[in-house]
Order: C-alpha cells, then sequence, then structure tokens
C-alpha cells in the first residue's frame, strides 16, 4: 500500500526478504532460527523460574540475571517469529507502524541488557571489594530503583527514534533486505534527508552502548586490581570464579556486534547475506547461551535444576 501526500508517494507497507540471495536456502536457515529459539524460551524461562521459587536465588546476582532471561525472551521474540514466517510461508509484509515498533522493541531490548550487564558487573565489584558492605550496599530497594533505572534509560533513548521514522517519506522503494526491521535501514528507504536520524542513532550507540562497555572495562580493572591484592590464592581462584560467567556473557553479548559494526563500515566488499547472518547471529545466540552459560559455570544455579528435577519428592 501507499499513501499520497505533499512529497508524492509514500510506502506504507514493506517487504521484508529475509536472507537476501539465499531465499532458495531458506528453509533450512530456519532450522538454526528454530533451535536458537527453542532453547532460549525453555532456558530462559527455566532460569527465571529457577530464580524465583528458591528464596536462597534471591540476591542481587540473580536477580539481575533474572532480568537479563526476561530480555532476551523479548529480544528473541522481537524477531524470531517474524523471521520463521518469512522462511516458512513468505510471509514478508509489514506495515510501517509494526516495522517501527519492531524497531523500537529490539533496539530499546538490546540497550536493555547492555544496561543489566552494566550492573552485573558494578555487582561483582561490590561483592569482591567490598564483601562486608555487600548486602546493605545492594538492598532489594536499590534494585528495583535500578531496575527502573535501565527501564527509562532504553526507553528514553529509543523513544525519539519512533518520530524521526514517522517524519520521513518512503518513496523510493519498500524492500528490506533483512529478516527484521532496523532503523537504519529503514530510514534509508526514504527520500528526505536522513542525517538526523544517522547522528541520533551515533548519539543512542556512544551514549549506550559504548559508555556501558567503557564502565565494564573499569570496573573489571578495579576487581583485577583488588583480587591481585588478595593474600591467599585460593581467595583470588574463588573471586575470579565468581565472576567466569559475567565475562563469558560480555563477551558473547558485545563480540558480535562489535564484529557486526565493522564489516558493517569497513567489510563493503562482502555479500549483503553475509552482513544479515552476522545482524542475526548477535541477536540470536546471547539469548540462547546465556542461560546454559550460567547454569554450568554457577554451582547454586545448577544445584538448584538438578534439586528441581531430579530430587525424588516424598
Amino acid at each position: 500500500m501507499t499513501t499520497l501526500n505533499h512529497t508524492g508517494i509514500s510506502h506504507t507497507v514493506f517487504r521484508l526478504l529475509g536472507i537476501p540471495g539465499l531465499e532458495d536456502q531458506h528453509m533450512w536457515i530456519s532450522i538454526p532460527f528454530i533451535i536458537s529459539y527453542v532453547i532460549a524460551l525453555l532456558g530462559n524461562s527455566l532460569l527465571i523460574f529457577i530464580i524465583l521459587i528458591k528464596r536462597s536465588l534471591h540476591e542481587p546476582m540473580y536477580l539481575f540475571l533474572c532480568m537479563l532471561s526476561g530480555a532476551d525472551i523479548v529480544l528473541s521474540t522481537s524477531i524470531v517469529p517474524q523471521a520463521l514466517a518469512i522462511f516458512w510461508f513468505n510471509a514478508g509484509e509489514i506495515s510501517l507502524d509494526c516495522c517501527i515498533t519492531q524497531v523500537f522493541f529490539i533496539t530499546s531490548t538490546f540497550i536493555f541488557e547492555s544496561g543489566i550487564l552494566l550492573v552485573m558487573a558494578f555487582d561483582r565489584y561490590i561483592a569482591i571489594c567490598y564483601p562486608l558492605r555487600y548486602t546493605s550496599i545492594l538492598t532489594y530497594s536499590l534494585i528495583g530503583k535500578i531496575g527502573v533505572s535501565i527501564i527509562l534509560r532504553c526507553n528514553g533513548t529509543i523513544f525519539p527514534i519512533i518520530f524521526l521514522l514517522k517524519r520521513l517519506t518512503f518513496c523510493r522503494n519498500n524492500i528490506l533486505p533483512n529478516t527484521a526491521c532496523k532503523h537504519i535501514v529503514l530510514a534509508r528507504l526514504s527520500c528526505n534527508d536522513i542525517q538526523v536520524n544517522v547522528w541520533y542513532g551515533v548519539f543512542v550507540l556512544v551514549s549506550t552502548l559504548v559508555l556501558d562497555v567503557l564502565i565494564i572495562f573499569v570496573s573489571y580493572a578495579l576487581i583485577l586490581r583488588a583480587v591481585f591484592h588478595m593474600p591467599s590464592q585460593d581467595a583470588r581462584h574463588k573471586a575470579l570464579n565468581t565472576c567466569g560467567a559475567h565475562v563469558c556473557v560480555i563477551i558473547l553479548f558485545y563480540g558480535p556486534g562489535i564484529f557486526s559494526v565493522f564489516t558493517q563500515r569497513f567489510g563493503r566488499h562482502i555479500s549483503p547475506h553475509i552482513h544479515v547472518l552476522l545482524a542475526n547471529v548477535y541477536i540470536l545466540v546471547p539469548p540462547m547461551l546465556n542461560p546454559i552459560i550460567y547454569g554450568i559455570k554457577t554451582k547454586q544455579i545448577r544445584d538448584q535444576v538438578v534439586h528441581v528435577f531430579f530430587t525424588k519428592h516424598t
């Protein structure tokens, strides 16, 4: 569909192509998508369930992990069902409003997860550098305020993008070579000047993800300094072990995203379908692996899972 305005024709319905150039392989490509989605749903739902029902896990680290798992479910659900509809039924049509809504949920959830990883680094810093004051600093009240602040930050920074996209006239074409709607990809279909969109996107990236990475790096530098000043090797090993799962998740979350950004900026010779596949990897893989990493590397969670599923109840 199209509408007429003072600048001419503006598309109100768009078509997502999925993986451009690999349309004949969509059925096979859908297999890792559905597997990762099922694992993400089951794994993160189980993690939330275990943390909520076990009072012994009502500690700051696990409550933040519960928030991260909830965000993982939202992030996966914002993308995978739409992608599977394209792969299985060639149902790539999406209205402008739905497209903008998808942009909002994907981007805000991604920023929310980054914020949670930041406060989890702060949690580890307090636990290792100020262990005697840990419970008095990270109270339930503060955890709640932190959660609300992260939600306000991600929604507040992404909300203007809705209006930046709504102001545009989409007169070029209505084909989106992707599995989901992305801010700049959608903006490039307009015949308006999108410099405001581009620079606001850079502002959001720098003020959220880049800033978070820098603060996380400083937090872990302080953690390492405190650890190497501990008197015994056993204490140092125990302190570093409590950070293992978090470090793995940080690398898993930011690593593919940074790599994807570099390929977008400097890999112009790379095929479009590679860019789309990489963009999907950094959104699909972390939600799938996060609960597995925490389940394997965190003894308390591992023990509770074993207790729930393998302990005979009389």
